[in-house]
């Protein structure tokens, strides 16, 4: 096994237990923190691929912006804890259903030609600085995305605001 094999069965094994663990917690500000271990093994999936720019993207928009706030969400409103029961009486139902449809999804795939093909390598570079480009440079005088990115900016913002101004009033 490869050095890169051995990383990736890792992140594997990482994000199928913090992905077990967080929907099987009752405390959410324990599943809000398994879901940032499960985003970050995605983020190292990325780097395994060579795909630096979403790797980036995964962890600040993913972990630094969406699953903290989240855990704002969490903490600011007193119940952290789901006092319903952890599983219902269909849970085993579900695990084998969902094993059914996993055997099944490999089964019909594995005779597709392209499931074992390898793509061929990316420049990345010239892919990321295209990218930049498109996002903040103008084309005919007008900034392409400039707009669409502030507007996301803004909409991640006003949320967090809130949720300060929501728990400072409270003291």
């Amino acid at each position: 096994m490869t050095p890169l094999e051995v990383i990736f069965w890792i992140a594997s094994a990482v994000i199928l237990i913090s992905a077990i663990m967080m929907v099987t917690r009752r405390n959410l500000v324990h599943a809000a923190l398994f879901l940032i271990v499960t985003l970050f093994g995605v983020a190292v999936y990325y780097v395994l691929l060579e795909a630096s720019f979403l790797a980036v993207v995964q962890i600040l928009v993913y972990i630094g912006a969406i699953a903290i706030l989240v855990i704002f969400a969490v903490m600011l409103t007193r119940q952290v804890t789901n006092p319903g029961q952890l599983f219902n009486k269909h849970a085993s139902l579900a695990l084998v259903m969902s094993i059914l449809v996993f055997i099944g999804l490999y089964l019909a795939l594995s005779v597709w030609p392209e499931f074992s093909a390898v793509a061929p390598e990316a420049d990345t570079a010239a892919a990321i600085s295209n990218l930049g480009t498109a996002f903040f440079v103008e084309e005919d005088g007008q900034p392409v995305y400039l707009l669409a990115t502030m507007t996301a900016s803004v909409l991640l913002l006003i949320p967090l605001v809130g949720a300060i101004f929501v728990a400072r009033q409270k003291e």
